[in-house]
């Protein structure tokens, strides 16, 4: 492991990790506690960040591969949660909302792929 990557990933990871911290503790305020909106909406907008990042490296710019692993593994990484999508929807099964929980799971992966396909689409056509 290089020292200097792992310094990439740490400053990508706190600095990813301030920011779901944002935008959840702004769901909660906006939309309140009883459905995960937080995780949901950092899960979408990860995904579709990471699918216009692929997009731009791929057209438009070579990231050198410290910023690459920054911006992929610390930063989206620390910002999207699917560990945390993975407790809410047992925590919800356990409570007995089952249904919830079978929504929650669908909309998550289904928007997040949208995204990160919406992603790059969007990227794509704005950089070629």
């Amino acid at each position: 492991m290089n020292a200097s990557m792992v310094m990439y990933v740490a400053l990508g990871g706190a600095l990813g990790a301030v920011g779901r911290y944002g935008v959840m503790s702004a769901m909660t305020s906006f939309a309140g506690i009883g459905f995960p909106y937080g995780t949901l909406t950092v899960n979408i907008v990860g995904s579709f960040i990471l699918g216009a990042f692929i997009e731009v490296s791929a057209l438009a710019w070579s990231p050198s591969p410290e910023l690459r692993t920054m911006i992929v593994i610390g930063i989206l990484g620390a910002f999207t949660t699917f560990s945390t999508f993975s407790l809410d929807v047992v925590t919800m099964m356990t409570h007995g909302e089952t249904g919830a929980a079978l929504i929650y799971v669908a909309t998550s992966v289904l928007l997040s792929i949208g995204a990160l396909w919406a992603g790059m689409a969007i990227t794509k056509v704005l950089l070629t």
